[in-house]
């Protein structure tokens, strides 16, 4: 019997502009240019990082200034990105060695039911995310007087560029442009004049734990950690790595682009704790501030140039969480519906990645404007929501990292195990902790 051949996949625009951008990766590999391959292949890394200091994380790190001061959580915060640096490699080797996204080796691996589970819970949280977005986005525009429908208008326009540019590598940049933004920061924390040798004595040592243990440290330590390790980012990396058509000869590139954009998030983040500082040592009560509050109470310290640097970063942050967030559910649907979910493609080819990226981002923009709408409600569910789905996230990414089948020869050493069980255990124990001081506050 005649063996039969199988069907020959039809070229389209995803293959071809991915095989343009491969060329190049080659040639610079070949003509021995290690400053332009770096170039090319950084992107999924520095996003998923920066794209994590959205609007709440950074208005988690401005309450953690205000009320601690510079000291304990500094050393802290960078802790918590060495965790998500180690969380975030394995998407790298995953997304390198199996050419496809999070969300399908989850079906492919652990079956429909797991596959499906995985994208509905990460639609849900990441809608009601990306809710939180849009109001830091309007809280940050409001400083300046831009009305909250034209803040979200043009936040839903953003968004929305992805359909207009029809190329990974061109969308990767623009947004990649807008999230260094995220670094306005450090001037803002340079403009309050703080002791450095402070700084760098915290850093080290971990002191001083201004006020000691406390029920509001610990609300803020397991918010922080929130706010650097999250679900979406996994779905949104994996994804890109896949889209952007990274092999296993990139992954030390794409371990690279993931530490600096780990590097360049924990800066900014140290920077938006230090620039808050002022606000704990004059004694003001910012335990309920948002976005306006703090721009406006640092003016004292920083001038009307500084207040207005740091709600121009936390309307930043919002704009790129907002996109990334988007584009990783975008992703997670194309890939458990089998449908084409490539930002390489035109929008008549992947119209369904394109509805829900861009419709995702509209409803959860639209509910912000709603008058009456239970914005705090929302934020306190996204929290709990978010670090309780991370531990079965971090199962799921160690057993794949695991694989043999899909890993090869990339799968995790023991040592990577050992560290991802170290994140998975400690992510666990703080998110039901966390999980518990919110809905049982009397406990705490």
């Amino acid at each position: 019997m005649t063996p039969q051949t199988p069907p020959k996949t039809p070229l389209t625009q995803e293959h071809l502009h991915r095989a343009a951008d491969r060329r190049q990766v080659e040639t610079a590999r070949l003509t021995r240019r290690p400053a332009k391959l770096l170039w090319l292949l950084i992107g999924p890394g520095l996003l998923v990082m920066l794209g994590e200091n959205d609007a709440p994380s950074m208005l988690s790190y401005a309450a953690t200034g205000s009320q601690f001061g510079i000291g304990f959580f500094l050393p802290f915060v960078v802790l918590t990105f060495v965790m998500a640096l180690v969380a975030q490699e394995i998407t790298v080797r995953l997304g390198a060695a199996s050419q496809t996204g999070h969300a399908d080796l989850i079906y492919r691996r652990f079956g429909r039911f797991w596959g499906n589970f995985a994208m509905i819970d990460l639609l849900f949280t990441n809608f009601l995310t990306l809710v939180t977005e849009f109001v830091g986005v309007v809280a940050g525009a409001g400083y300046f007087g831009i009305p909250a429908w034209a803040a979200v208008g043009g936040g839903v326009v953003i968004v929305s560029i992805a359909v207009v540019v029809r190329r990974y590598w061109a969308w990767e940049r623009l947004v990649l442009a807008l999230a260094l933004c995220n670094l306005v920061f450090v001037p803002v924390a340079i403009m309050t004049h703080p002791h450095w040798g402070s700084v760098v004595h915290a850093l080290w040592s971990w002191q001083p734990l201004a006020g000691g243990f406390n029920v509001n440290m610990l609300i803020l330590l397991l918010s922080d950690i929130g706010a650097t390790i999250t679900p979406w980012m996994l779905f949104f990396q994996q994804g890109a790595v896949s889209d952007k058509g990274l092999t296993v000869r990139d992954i030390r590139h794409g371990r690279i682009d993931t530490t600096l954009g780990a590097a360049l998030a924990a800066i900014a983040a140290l920077g938006c704790i230090i620039a808050t500082a002022p606000l704990y040592v004059h004694h003001m009560n910012a335990s309920q501030f948002g976005t306006a509050q703090f721009a406006q109470a640092l003016v004292p310290y920083v001038g009307r140039i500084g207040g207005a640097l740091f709600a121009l970063g936390v309307l930043e942050a919002g704009l790129v969480a907002a996109t990334v967030i988007s584009t990783s559910s975008a992703y997670a649907f194309g890939e458990v519906t089998r449908t084409a979910h490539s930002l390489n493609r035109s929008f008549r080819e992947a119209k369904g990645f394109y509805l829900i990226l861009i419709g995702i981002a509209a409803v959860a923009g639209a509910l912000v404007l709603l008058p009456g709408f239970p914005l705090e409600m929302v934020v306190i569910m996204v929290n709990v929501i978010a670090v309780l789905t991370m531990p079965p996230a971090i199962g799921f990414l160690l057993i794949l990292a695991n694989d043999r089948e899909i890993m090869g020869p990339h799968r995790s050493t023991w040592w990577l195990n050992a560290m991802g069980l170290t994140v998975g255990i400690f992510v666990t124990t703080a998110g039901i902790i966390y999980a518990i001081s919110v809905i049982f506050p009397r406990l705490f």
